[in-house]
């Protein structure tokens, strides 16, 4: 498996927000978000080669009570969904952290799936496997990053329209340091739409270049 930083932190995006929780960084994207936080993590060579294995143990080492696969994707590293299904076998509460691009009918049922609908701001707002859809659970989330009025008028049209929104988790989290917060809330509630706005918690509490927290 192709590691690029497991560490123990604060869950800062997802439905779990405040939580600790054990991260585990797979290194390769096949994306190149225009805002992306984790830059660091798109090129193969950003990572550790490691075993199922080797992960585990540190992941042990740290805290298995709440653990998030993210990347990077990590859907394109074939130990991923093994990992997970481990991590399921042995009591822990799994989350996937995944962008949107990749089929995901083979994660464990019992992982919480954070699937990514890329907004035009991002550069890759044709990227989305709608199809995901159809295999998303009712604990699974979508999550879109927006970056402008744009982004929000488009992603609230869109699930719209794909039947998404009243029907998953949906969460608006605006990019940081680029939308203002309040903002973005003043529209969900003017719209009076069911979603949630995310506000990345790890950042307002670390920084928004810190990494390992």
């Amino acid at each position: 498996m192709n590691v690029c930083e497991i560490f123990r932190s604060i869950q800062g995006e997802s439905y779990l927000m405040g939580l600790p929780c054990t991260f585990v960084r797979v290194a390769g994207c096949n994306l190149r978000c225009s805002w992306c936080d984790t830059k660091y993590a798109w090129e193969a060579s950003a990572g550790t080669e490691m075993s199922v294995e080797e992960v585990l143990s540190k992941v042990y080492e740290l805290g298995a009570d709440l653990v998030e696969i993210t990347g990077g994707e990590p859907l394109l590293d074939a130990d991923a969904v093994p990992l997970m299904r481990t991590l399921c076998d042995n009591g822990s509460r799994v989350l996937l952290e995944t962008n949107g691009t990749q089929d995901v009918s083979d994660v464990d049922s019992r992982v919480t799936i954070v699937m990514d609908v890329k907004a035009p701001s991002s550069g890759h707002e044709r990227s989305t496997r709608w199809e995901n859809l159809e295999k998303l659970q009712d604990s699974d989330e979508i999550k879109v990053v927006i970056a402008d009025r744009a982004d929000y008028d488009w992603a609230k049209k869109t699930l719209a329209d794909k039947k998404v929104l009243g029907a998953h988790r949906v969460t608006f989290s605006p990019v940081y340091g680029r939308l203002d917060y309040r903002a973005v809330a003043e529209w969900i509630l003017a719209d009076n739409i069911p979603v949630k706005l995310g506000i990345q918690l790890h950042k307002l509490l670390w920084g928004p270049d810190a990494r390992g927290v």
